[in-house]
């Protein structure tokens, strides 16, 4: 017990023994009383503030910990990542493992071998005997293949000088329109130094390097983006007829990554349909892109990630959406790491009931529809329930709720919830952004080789030749057979390839 003093120093336990004493420890001026209530009042403020300060630490700590794993940051964010732990006793084996199918590369066919060598033998190799050759057993065979020593044609066009006597002048014929438009190289090497800038990610002076050692002959960089404007001229047509056909689509899954030109940051968005790949760079990582892209009037369902352009789409043309659950599932990991007890709590709760979630996607197989449908609709029903009404509150002195990763959580499901399961009753639709995500990896690798570009006329040249690439690799078609059509047609005139699959 605390003792208050009045005079003397003396203590209500003194004064317990004289009357007079403790009447004038009861009857104490109404200062003293005053202060005190002032102090309690102090302290109870001074208990508040630091509960808030010691919550948003807790906030502040709990975002420190973010990485790749439990949030939507990207792996590039991850500074030092954990060392990789191996759940066995001891290394796997090296190699072809116990149990695994061997693959054998298929022999060539007859028709594909340019040059056949035959082993006879004119007398047994054990007793020198007269042998037969026995045709129904089939030859041992070693199949190889070589580069050609010259891999490369040289072709001159001469156009002779015709005197006219009449004019008094020399007159020459004219050149082929696609000798002109060919230049050095014709179309199968202009294809290849697209192949190789794209799809094998390599930088001017490694395809330089190349052609250099390899087929003998030197070229500028300057040259080498001469060639790729062909290519990029030539795919200007298929590259036009997907971002028209874009808009109709059903479903269009939408992601999108950084791009730099000249120093400034630009955005590469890819759109990817059950059919084809669109890539879009841009300076705007807004809605306007989706808006020029698929525009006001599109009917389908978009998938993608909970990023902001997305929603103000969503919610300016009433878009249907479907929102990616795995990144929902990183956002609700870092609940569970968070050093709050009670949103550490709430963040098992939700991420429990995901995971049966997908238990039932799992048993989708051994399910009737209606039962599968039924299942996965309760238990989003559970899950937005928990997500809105089971937040923990944490109030400030004015009452008012504080700021929270368990508060944001349920502001996002009391607005999108129901967004983050269409696919319930859209089965083409996947649950998750990974068809996008997938698409757009190889943009990335290519991104840290060449740097970005420096004009609008790379930029157009990596939206064209990027959107071959990846919906060639979706079709099962080969890319640089697709690029060959392509500039042959654009060097003498014909009708260039389409990316576009028709129904019969």
């Amino acid at each position: 017990m605390r003792w208050i003093k009045i005079s003397g120093g003396s203590s209500m336990h003194d004064r317990a023994q004289k009357p007079e004493a403790a009447l004038e420890f009861i009857f104490a001026p109404e200062e003293e009383i005053n202060r005190l209530k002032a102090r309690i009042d102090s302290l109870e403020q001074e208990n508040l503030q630091l509960k808030q300060e010691n919550l948003g630490l807790k906030e502040q700590l709990s975002k420190s910990k973010k990485n790749s794993s439990n949030s939507s940051k990207p792996p590039s964010s991850d500074l030092v990542k954990p060392k990789k732990t191996n759940s066995k006793d001891k290394p796997g084996k090296k190699g072809g493992q116990a149990g695994h199918k061997k693959h054998e590369r298929q022999p060539f066919a007859p028709d594909e071998i340019d040059f056949r060598q035959d082993y006879l033998l004119e007398k047994c190799p054990h007793c020198n005997g007269e042998m037969e050759i026995d045709l129904g057993i089939a030859p041992r065979v070693i199949q190889q293949v070589e580069i050609k020593l010259a891999p490369v044609e040289k072709h001159e066009h001469a156009a002779y000088a015709f005197w006219c006597p009449h004019c008094q002048d020399y007159h020459y014929p004219d050149f082929p329109e696609e000798v002109i438009k060919e230049g050095l190289f014709k179309s199968r090497i202009t294809a290849l130094v697209a192949y190789m800038k794209h799809v094998c990610h390599c930088s001017f002076s490694t395809i330089r390097k190349y052609i250099r050692d390899i087929l003998g002959e030197k070229i500028s960089r300057g040259y080498l983006c001469k060639i790729i404007q062909k290519v990029s001229q030539s795919l200007e047509r298929p590259y036009e007829e997907l971002l028209e056909l874009l808009p109709l689509s059903t479903k269009v899954n939408v992601d999108e990554t950084g791009h730099k030109e000249n120093g400034d940051k630009f955005w590469t968005w890819v759109f990817r349909t059950d059919l084809y790949v669109l890539f879009r760079i841009d300076k705007s990582r807004g809605s306007k892109v989706l808006l020029e892209v698929l525009g006001k009037e599109f009917n389908g369902i978009l998938g993608c990630d909970y990023f902001s352009a997305y929603q103000k789409y969503m919610k300016d043309f009433s878009i249907e959406v479907q929102f990616c659950i795995a990144h929902l599932i990183r956002d609700i990991r870092f609940l569970t790491s968070h050093e709050g007890e009670q949103i550490r709590e709430y963040g098992q709760k939700l991420l429990g009931k995901i995971k049966e979630l997908f238990g039932v996607i799992h048993a989708r197989e051994g399910m009737q529809h209606q039962e599968f449908v039924d299942q996965l609709t309760s238990l989003k029903d559970q899950i937005i329930h928990i997500a809105i009404y089971g937040a923990p509150i944490v109030k400030d002195e004015n009452g008012k709720p504080q700021k929270s990763a368990a508060l944001n959580m349920a502001k996002r499901f009391a607005k999108h919830g129901n967004a983050y399961f269409e696919f319930i009753t859209s089965p083409d639709m996947e649950p998750t952004n990974n068809l996008a995500e997938q698409a757009i990896r190889f943009v990335v690798i290519d991104r840290h080789v060449t740097q970005g570009t420096r004009s609008i006329r790379g930029r157009q040249a990596n939206e064209r030749i990027w959107t071959v690439i990846a919906t060639c690799a979706l079709q099962g078609e080969n890319a640089f057979d697709f690029i060959l059509k392509a500039v042959q047609a654009y060097f003498y005139n014909h009708s260039p390839p389409s990316l576009v699959i028709h129904s019969c």
